[in-house]
């Protein structure tokens, strides 16, 4: 989901996609940050969760956040989505709660609000390009300094130091 005011007229805007086909239907979905993708395509692979309730649930919070919901088992946070019940808000922490990853230090409150830069998104979304799953990006990029720039970042990440 792209943060519309952040956005500036005549920039350049990179959108991560997601096409969706059903068998009369072809949808495209686009994110600002490749985590908010990748959590979305999580999300509609749990059953009865489709396109829409997995926006519903991604406009709760920023991806990070709602990652971190998933990962503590927060059915009462899943649930506040637009056309999502309990059962299906159940349904989608039995079945990502594993992949998801460990829920982040900085969102152990969903009701917080995020501590880390944006910085952080990037140098997820950097990682994951190159292969790493969430879990595993988050994981190596938790013991690296928030406040260089991404570039030593994702180098520190990827050489497991800090």
């Amino acid at each position: 989901m792209l943060d519309y005011e952040a956005a500036i007229l005549g920039e350049p805007v990179k959108f991560y996609t997601h096409h969706h086909v059903r068998e009369q239907e072809q949808s495209l979905f686009g994110f600002s940050s490749l985590s908010a993708k990748r959590l979305f395509e999580l999300l509609t692979s749990v059953q009865g969760i489709g396109p829409k309730a997995a926006l519903a649930i991604l406009s709760l919070a920023p991806s990070e956040q709602v990652r971190s919901a998933v990962a503590n088992g927060d059915v009462g946070f899943i649930q506040k989505a637009s056309g999502v019940g309990r059962r299906s808000a159940e349904r989608v922490i039995v079945d990502l709660k594993d992949k998801v990853g460990l829920p982040s230090s900085n969102y152990a409150t969903v009701n917080r609000t995020p501590m880390q830069p944006v910085a952080q998104d990037d140098a997820l979304d950097a990682l994951m390009a190159l292969g790493y799953s969430l879990s595993d990006a988050s994981l190596a990029l938790e013991v690296v300094d928030v406040s260089l720039p991404v570039q030593e970042r994702v180098r520190l990440a990827l050489k497991g130091k800090s």
